[in-house]
């Protein structure tokens, strides 16, 4: 039986770039890194969000919509304006959905398409 996701990996050719961003950019939590191994684990609630260097990939992502994690937020203007500072380009400014929550989209440096997500209050 499945309980849940626990969690999701982006694997890319260049670790260390991957790394810079989601550890120095993002400030995502870092849960372990093992160089040896090519793969950095970070830990988000109770998920691990990976990044892990892969033989078979080459370059940017080919398909970068296929799959499009959300990080959530408390305050997604504060997060969108602190990540444009640090030179994050935005493919979505923060918008308000009709559900009530706001998201604003972005790639990482693989092309990789992600979305800050805030739950309405």
């Amino acid at each position: 039986m499945i309980t849940g996701v626990v969690g999701i990996t982006l694997w890319t050719a260049d670790l260390d770039r991957m790394l810079r961003f989601y550890r120095d950019v993002l400030r995502l939590p870092l849960h372990s890194f093992h160089v040896d191994e090519g793969f950095a684990a970070f830990q988000l609630g109770d998920i691990r969000f990976n990044v892990g260097r892969h033989g078979a990939i080459i370059g940017a992502s080919k398909d970068p919509l296929r799959i499009m994690p959300h990080l959530g937020v408390d305050d997604i203007h504060a997060e969108y304006a602190r990540l444009s500072a640090e030179g994050v380009e935005f493919i979505r400014v923060p918008e308000r959905e009709h559900w009530g929550g706001w998201v604003a989209t972005f790639s990482d440096p693989d092309g990789n398409v992600l979305q800050l997500l805030q739950f309405p209050d």
